[in-house]
Parts: structure tokens; C-alpha cells; sequence
């Protein structure tokens, strides 16, 4: 997945109301740029920190930058915006490169199910439908180690105790880990962080729940899928 317009660099000012962020731009005007993620962005919106915007000239948005990567001071990027992981995949899923997926014809996203749910894609084919739920991994305390989740995410256990019921009505269900970060080459769950969390995704691996997790491959040109990673429960 390519940036639609070439990303500029800044450095981050401060982050706040979770999807804002002001940041100082190379010429040395100061901007706001619009920031998705409504997680805690852990390690990721210290002040000074090196980031990568991504302009637009759409009338409509009132914020004329997105705050797309950080790069870190090893040369490392972290991608910070979580519409991507479902952007990045859905791309891959539409070329079959996704390993650990049985085969499919039809790729279905944000399909209604559950309670009040929408599951990221839906994958018919051959057997039974596949549910798949993906989540943006950023966080990393420990160094080659990603962590999920990075703030408490009722709406994350609500999500994988529905997988746990597809799988009851005998579907497929797979969880599915991006990991958004170039110096990482595993993840685990951050049960410090979430307890409700860990119980959740416990029983829905209990019950059959399939669980992958891919790297990505990140610059300031885009965000591409990458290879499985181990998953370290």
C-alpha cells in the first residue's frame, strides 16, 4: 500500500484529544495533522520525536496533514495510523499471499456479525466461512518484542469473544496480528496492560480460535504486508 501523496518530515510538538498532534515542519512552521489512533501510542508521541506526515489538498478535510510513521533514532519506523493494517491486508488477501489461510474466493470486508459488529473480512470458499478480526500492533517495551494491546480495549475483547462464538457455530475465526513496527520479530499480549483483554483472547484460543501474526514492511513511500512472525502467547 503506497502513501497517496509523498510524506514530509516534522518533528512531533506534542499529541493530544488522542487525534490531534502538533508538529514542526522542516521549513519551521508549525501545523496540526490529524492523527488516527485512539490507542495510548505508548512510546510512540514523546516530544521531539522524528515523524512523517502525509499531505492532502481534499476541501473536505479540515487538517490538511495525516500523521503517518514514526521513525525512530535507530532508523526504524513504527506506522501510527490504524486504517492501515486492514489497508495493507486486504491488498494481500485479494492476491492470496496471506500464509495460514485456507483458500477463499470471495473477500468480503467490514461484514456484519455478532452483536453489533462488523468483522474486518469475511473470506468464503472452499469449507466454511473464515472470520478474520485484525488488530494494529505498535506497542514494544522490550527490545524485538511487539505487545497488544497498548490501553484497555473493551471493543478488543468484545471482538475476539465473538471469534470464539463463530467458531461455536462452526466457522473459522483467525486473529490477526499486524505488527506495525520494522524493529520487531515477535508479539505477544500485554496482560499488565489489559487482564480483561488476556482472558478474553485465552478463551477464544481455547475454543479453536486461529491466531496469525504477520511484520510489516515500512518507509516513507508505504506499508506493505511482510513475513509471519512468531506469536508468543
Amino acid at each position: 500500500m503506497e502513501f497517496a501523496t509523498p510524506l514530509v518530515p516534522a518533528r512531533l510538538i506534542k499529541r493530544y484529544k488522542r487525534f490531534l498532534a502538533d508538529v514542526r515542519l522542516e521549513d519551521g512552521r508549525e501545523v496540526t495533522a490529524h492523527c488516527a489512533n485512539p490507542g495510548s501510542m505508548l512510546g510512540l508521541a514523546e516530544p521531539g520525536m522524528k515523524v512523517w506526515l502525509e499531505p492532502n489538498d481534499d476541501p473536505r478535510k479540515k487538517l490538511k496533514f495525516g500523521w503517518r510513521l514514526v521513525e525512530h533514532d535507530n532508523g526504524h519506523f513504527t506506522g501510527v495510523d490504524t486504517s492501515v493494517p486492514n489497508r495493507a491486508l486486504k491488498a494481500a488477501l485479494m492476491a492470496h499471499e496471506v500464509s495460514g489461510l485456507p483458500p477463499y474466493d470471495l473477500v468480503r470486508p467490514e461484514v456484519k456479525y455478532g452483536e453489533n459488529s462488523r468483522i474486518d473480512f469475511l473470506l468464503s470458499g472452499d469449507g466454511p466461512d473464515t472470520y478474520v478480526e485484525v488488530k494494529s500492533v505498535t506497542l514494544s517495551r522490550q527490545s524485538g518484542l511487539a505487545e497488544f494491546p497498548d490501553s484497555v480495549t473493551a471493543r478488543g475483547a468484545k471482538h475476539v469473544a465473538e471469534l470464539a462464538q463463530m467458531v461455536k457455530q462452526g466457522h473459522r475465526a483467525v486473529m490477526f496480528y499486524l505488527v506495525q513496527r520494522t524493529d520487531c520479530a515477535a508479539v505477544t499480549l500485554a496482560g499488565d496492560i489489559d487482564p480483561a483483554y488476556k482472558a478474553a483472547f485465552d478463551h477464544a484460543a481455547d475454543a479453536g480460535v486461529i491466531v496469525l501474526a504477520h511484520a510489516c514492511r515500512i518507509d516513507p513511500t508505504g506499508i506493505t504486508l511482510g513475513d509471519p512472525i512468531p506469536f508468543r502467547p
